[in-house]
């Protein structure tokens, strides 16, 4: 999950290498902790959210397959 969201924001972004996930386990739920360089914030969430919500549903059905619930969480 965690290479899949970085791959995916480092197409987005104009600096990929500034891209770096980190991920929180816990026993069901685990939390990927987005961090993007500063310009290129508005990318990564995209008009109205809609880019950051694309992103987690991409991560939703991932993570279903798996049977573990995932979260991202952007950081600005």
């Amino acid at each position: 999950m965690k290479d899949l969201i970085k791959y995916i924001a480092q197409a987005l972004v104009d600096h990929p290498d500034q891209v770096s996930v980190t991920e929180v386990e816990g026993n069901q739920t685990s939390v990927l902790e987005l961090n993007v360089a500063k310009e290129d914030l508005g990318k990564v969430i995209g008009k109205q959210g809609r880019t950051a919500r694309a992103m987690r549903t991409i991560l939703s059905a991932a993570s279903a397959k798996v049977k573990k619930r995932t979260v991202l969480e952007i950081i600005e």
